[in-house]
């Protein structure tokens, strides 16, 4: 079920609500370590009352990483959707999945912590993995068009990439100096630049 569906329940607290909490304690705690009791004493709930939105706390935790993974994933349909050549869809792709980092932070940091330990986590690294496998395919389009340098193994490129992208999620901190904006420029400025193949009046500056 979307966000957009997500049902109201006893008032005062709605499924977004007592996900954003819940979220923060996984987040805090640690999944495992985070019980239905622990979430009840946060949110000044009953575990009953809980229970009227979730059937279990697997779905709160898969209500949360579908969250980040559909926004991911959102952004590489919109890449693909382009028209661009491949390194302008890989520039999109890298900006969109900032803006992803930042606007949903904790979800994505939860997503991140992920170590396969349920059913619901091995699912979403099936996806994560799937996410990847198309990032690298885009790296090596871009590679065989002639955008990119091909001296790299593409899948090197695309987890040092998101390897930086990712580390977002351990510095940043909403209503400080940079907005998602300017970090998305400077991820693609540090990640792209040396990695995309001279001009022809760039290489006639290097010769001299």
């Amino acid at each position: 079920m979307s966000e957009n569906t997500l049902r109201r329940g006893r008032p005062g607290y709605d499924q977004q609500g007592i996900l954003d909490v819940a979220v923060a304690a996984f987040n805090e705690y640690g999944y495992d370590a985070t019980s239905m009791g622990v979430l009840a004493d946060r949110l000044g709930l009953s575990k009953s009352a809980i229970y009227h939105h979730f059937t279990s706390k697997d779905e709160i935790l898969d209500r949360a990483l579908d969250s980040a993974l559909s926004a991911l994933e959102g952004v590489l349909e919109q890449a693909d959707a382009s028209t661009g050549r491949a390194a302008d869809r890989l520039d999109l792709v890298l900006r969109g999945a900032v803006h992803v980092l930042v606007e949903r932070l904790p979800s994505v940091t939860l997503l991140l912590r992920v170590r396969g330990n349920t059913e619901v986590e091995r699912l979403a690294l099936a996806r994560r993995r799937a996410f990847d496998k198309r990032v690298t395919a885009l790296v090596s389009e871009a590679q065989a068009e002639g955008s990119l340098r091909s001296d790299l193994d593409a899948s090197v490129v695309s987890r040092l990439t998101f390897g930086m992208i990712n580390s977002i999620v351990e510095w940043y901190r909403p209503g400080g100096g940079e907005d998602a904006d300017r970090i998305a420029d400077d991820v693609v400025a540090v990640a792209l630049d040396g990695l995309r193949m001279p001009t022809a009046n760039r290489v006639e500056d290097l010769l001299g």
